[in-house]
């Protein structure tokens, strides 16, 4: 009964250390977090007036709009 009560306790001791190593190494390779995305350039639909980002915008010759749709209802044509 003795030698089993050693066996526990070096075995508990052992899973322990493990874990606690474990924990350890998990923190140190976390990385840091990123760095937010610098913000894009907002544009105004001529039509709706709905704020959208300037790369996603459909141009006329009049102006931005949201989408092709809006383009058209607005009898604006695309640039040439």
């Amino acid at each position: 009964m003795k030698y089993l009560i050693w066996l526990l306790v070096i075995v508990l001791a052992i899973w322990a250390f493990k874990r606690s190593r474990r924990v350890n190494s998990d923190a140190a390779q976390a990385q840091p977090p990123a760095t937010p995305d610098t913000p894009a350039n907002m544009a105004v639909c001529l039509h709706c007036g709905i704020h959208l980002p300037q790369d996603e915008a459909v141009t006329g010759e009049k102006g931005l709009y949201c989408s092709t749709e809006h383009r058209a209802v607005a009898q604006d044509r695309n640039p040439v």
